[in-house]
Formats: C-alpha cells, sequence, structure tokens
C-alpha cells in the first residue's frame, strides 16, 4: 500500500524534517489559568505531550462536525465508585459520546449515586479483616457499607420483573435501569444510566455476567425466569452501529474486554460479514497496561492495524496515553468541552432496529456476491 504516503515520506528525511515540530519552552504558570490553557501551554513531552495530542485529536478532529463521526467509548476500571461518571455524563449531554461499551460493574456502581447511597474518600492502607467486621467494603481507597450492594441489589432485581421473559440485549436491560432510576427520581443527574436513558444513548457490557448486575439476572434464572442477557445481539448491535456511522472514533478508558468488543465490530465487517475492510478512524486510549506483556489492554494502534480494526493510513489519528483515567479523563473533558461547540446529540438507541435492517441488508446483498 504506498497511497497513504503523505509528503515528508515522499523523500529521505533530512535534518529539518526532524525538527519541524513546534519548540518546546519553559511557559510560566499563572494564577487561575484554564485547564485548556494548561494543557496547550505546559503539557510539551512525555505523557503530557500523549495527552495534549489526545485532547487536540478529540476537540479539533473528532468532534469537528464536517468529519460526522461517531464516538464511542469504553469504560474498564472501577471508574463510577471514584465519580469520573459526572466526565462521562457531561461527554454525553455535549453529544460528545455517542455509544458506551462498560464492564458491568461500572455501571453497578453508578446505581448507588443515583440511588442516593454514598461512597466515601478513604484510606488505602486500612486493615481488610477489620473493615470486613465493620460490614465496611473497600475499592483500594473508596469505602462504603455493605448495605449499599444489597440494597442495589434489591433495586436491580425490581427493575428485572417488568421486564420481558425472553433474551434481550445488554442496551435494552441498561436502558430500562436507567428508565426506572429517572421514575423513581431520587438523583437521576448523577447517573450515567439515568441520563443515557434521557438521552437514548445505547450503553452495552461485553461481559454480563461478571458482575452484579448479571448475578442478579442470574437469580432470576433460578426463579423460573426465561430473561437472559445476549451478547450475541450485543455484536449485531454495535456492529450496525459502526457500519452506519460516517467515520467511527473511540476513548478507550482502561482496555479490557470493553476496548475488543468495540474494536472487534471492523473484523466482524470484513472478516466474519464479508461486508467491507474498513477499520476505525480515530483511536484514542488511556492505559496503564504496556504492549510487552501480550495482553490486549497494552495493544498498540499499529498492532491493531493488522487485525484491520484501524485504517493504516489513519494511524496519525492514534494516541495511547500512559496514565491513569482518573487524571486524564477530566483533563480531557475539560479541554473538549472549552474548546468545542456541543453537538447534536446522535441519539442511536432509538435507531436500533433500522441500523441493525441497513446491516442485514448490507450482509444480504454481500453474500449473494459471494461464491
Amino acid at each position: 500500500m504506498s497511497h497513504h504516503h503523505h509528503g515528508m515520506e515522499q523523500h529521505e528525511p533530512e535534518q529539518s524534517d526532524y525538527l519541524s515540530g513546534p519548540q518546546i519552552l519553559p511557559h510560566r504558570v499563572r494564577p487561575n489559568m484554564t485547564v485548556a490553557e494548561l494543557i496547550d501551554e505546559q503539557f510539551q513531552a512525555y505523557n503530557a505531550a500523549r495527552l495534549n495530542e489526545a485532547a487536540r485529536l478529540f476537540a479539533e478532529e473528532m468532534l469537528n462536525p464536517e468529519r460526522d463521526v461517531t464516538i464511542g467509548m469504553t469504560m474498564a476500571g472501577a471508574l463510577t465508585p471514584a465519580g469520573l461518571g459526572g466526565c462521562i455524563i457531561t461527554l454525553m449531554e455535549y453529544g460528545f459520546v455517542d455509544f458506551i461499551i462498560s464492564t458491568g460493574a461500572n455501571l453497578y456502581h453508578d446505581m448507588h449515586h443515583a440511588l442516593a447511597m454514598t461512597l466515601h474518600r478513604g484510606d488505602f492502607r486500612l486493615d481488610d479483616t477489620k473493615l470486613q467486621e465493620e460490614g465496611v467494603i473497600r475499592i483500594y481507597d473508596i469505602l462504603f457499607e455493605d448495605k449499599v450492594l444489597l440494597d442495589t441489589d434489591a433495586f436491580v432485581r425490581e427493575c428485572l420483573k417488568s421486564l420481558p421473559n425472553h433474551p434481550i440485549s445488554t442496551s435494552e436491560l441498561h436502558y430500562h435501569l436507567g428508565s426506572q432510576l429517572l421514575k423513581i427520581g431520587v438523583k437521576p443527574e448523577y447517573s450515567i444510566l439515568a441520563q443515557a436513558a434521557q438521552w437514548n444513548v445505547p450503553i452495552y457490557t461485553s461481559s454480563p455476567g461478571d458482575s452484579s448486575i448479571g448475578m442478579n439476572v442470574a437469580r432470576n434464572a433460578l426463579d423460573g425466569s426465561k430473561l437472559t442477557l445476549d451478547p450475541l445481539a450485543d455484536v449485531n448491535e454495535t456492529t450496525a452501529i459502526v457500519h452506519h456511522a460516517t467515520r467511527n472514533g473511540v476513548i478507550i478508558l482502561g482496555g479490557g474486554s470493553p476496548k475488543n468488543f468495540y474494536l472487534q465490530t471492523q473484523p466482524q465487517l470484513w472478516e466474519v460479514l464479508g461486508i467491507q475492510k474498513g477499520g476505525h478512524d480515530y483511536f484514542i486510549q488511556i492505559t496503564a497496561d504496556a504492549p510487552h506483556w501480550g495482553g490486549l489492554s497494552g495493544a498498540t494502534p499499529s498492532e491493531a492495524v493488522s487485525w484491520g480494526k484501524i485504517k493504516p493510513d489513519q494511524l496519525r489519528d492514534t494516541v495511547v496515553v500512559y496514565g491513569d483515567s482518573t487524571i486524564a479523563l477530566p483533563l480531557l473533558t475539560a479541554y473538549a468541552v472549552s474548546k468545542t461547540q456541543p453537538r447534536p446529540r446522535r441519539a442511536l438507541y432509538a435507531q436500533r432496529d433500522a441500523l441493525l435492517q441497513e446491516l442485514q441488508n448490507a450482509y444480504e446483498i454481500g453474500k449473494q456476491s459471494r461464491p
């Protein structure tokens, strides 16, 4: 493939090519600087520069109305207990995130905030045996009463009663949970699930058995319910969203199963369905995982190119920030909302049937042209 060489690569790079980047300067820090000013002026090298590149890629390219990018977000790691839901709600509100793939745990813990249950800042050096005796649960330096789990479980089971007695996609389950939170109206503005339901943002969980939400659905099955969660319906829905999009971009928080579940939509199109070989256009990942352990969480965008997950000529539109989502995501969010106008919300949840039909049609047409 030679058609994706640009400018500089036509000739052997010379000294001036290597030195064409912006000059690094020790800019002074001023009182009351905005977050955007801080990132633009201070974040000049190492992972600060990666965060600067990610922020600019997000604000200037991914959110550029002319690019028409459908933006996915993947969430792994305990982000909602740490209060990161506030960033994600902001991004959804501005139309900066169109659909979400999350671990079940993030959505389960998100409900505590909506149900007005308290999580507290604490110390990570406490004695866990003592905590267990006192009925206190610890997520590193976050502490909460064990009753929070039991009461959230009871809420989930109550919600399950009004769902159909057959398999559903996780987006339907999450929409239903969010709608029930809106109905009881405790503090829905603190909840990703509730706000996503209000704004029709679809939320998927790639491994739905792997959290307290799935555990309660499993209890339901012991009570004789035929309600199950269908991850294969999720594969088709997420693929339909990606297939329909003009361009696709993603913000990956951590890695894990949600990262792959998003990126596999492209191999699903070309390798399995035989529809097209595209690849995602924009890729931002915040991770603490390194590639040399061989795990998916640390795999680089260029490795993803070999799988047809990312377009080869878009590698310059990929950034990996090595760092902690609790530091990087608030900065990225603040930068985007400071620099960019809100976009109309796509409300993809309401369009699922049409998008699935579109995918079905493309698949049928492709089948006819194959031997």
